[in-house]
């Protein structure tokens, strides 16, 4: 579930696109993308028809507006399990209880110290994890998974293009600084998703899946699907 860049570089719409997804496919279509490729994209301004009337300011305002906070938690899909992302270690709890309130199940609020809205390997990452109607907060630190730190300028994209190049080059099995990101925000997906007790075991189970090719084949059983519409 996501957008077209706001207040950031690339949105992970802009991303899709240069990776050959249809964005602007139907809900009937995502289900099968799910279904079939284990992964669908709902595209917001499609499936959140008052928001699309916030477009037009959003970018002539350029900066974080309460969009910024009620986009993610506004999942059509009504997801019980996911990871969340956002701007300011402040926001983690916060997030955290509004997930709570939505009657998510196993969820992971997290702020990158280093200012990512992710999970990062520059720092410590503050992580709200909630289970059930429990809330645990805790700093997660990348040596502790035997993940050396980087630094920024090794994470950085500054285009779609940028985006869609260092996804394909992580799919094709290369290690470096963003394989080692994506693991571990894979990781805390898993976990969400119960395939995992731990973030040892979800990275290696990230890292299995794209060593073995599997990660790269659910990428192109997405595009594939995501045009075919139905009949």
């Amino acid at each position: 579930h996501g957008n077209r860049a706001f207040t950031s570089q690339c949105g992970s719409a802009d991303v899709l696109i240069r990776l050959g997804i249809n964005i602007e496919a139907d809900v009937k279509t995502v289900e099968k993308c799910i279904t079939l490729a284990n992964i669908g994209f709902l595209f917001a301004p499609l499936l959140h028809q008052a928001m699309k009337y916030a477009i037009g300011p959003r970018k002539e305002i350029g900066i974080r507006t309460i969009f910024n906070i009620i986009g993610p938690l506004a999942n059509p899909a009504w997801a019980t399990h996911r990871v969340l992302g956002v701007y300011s270690e402040h926001m983690t709890l916060i997030m955290a209880e509004a997930l709570k309130m939505l009657g998510d199940n196993h969820a992971f609020v997290v702020h990158g110290l280093d200012g990512l809205d992710e999970i990062t390997t520059t720092t410590k990452t503050k992580v709200c994890e909630l289970v059930g109607n429990s809330i645990k907060s805790y700093y997660l630190n990348p040596e502790d998974y035997g993940i050396r730190k980087s630094t920024l300028s090794d994470l950085t994209v500054h285009t779609a293009e940028e985006s869609a190049a260092a996804i394909r080059e992580i799919l094709e099995g290369v290690h470096s600084p963003k394989r080692d990101v994506v693991l571990l925000n894979a990781a805390a997906a898993i976990i969400a998703g119960g395939l995992a007790s731990d973030f040892a075991e979800g990275i290696e189970i990230a890292s299995q899946s794209i060593d073995t090719g599997n990660a790269k084949d659910a990428l192109r059983k997405l595009k594939e699907i995501s045009w075919q519409f139905p009949q």
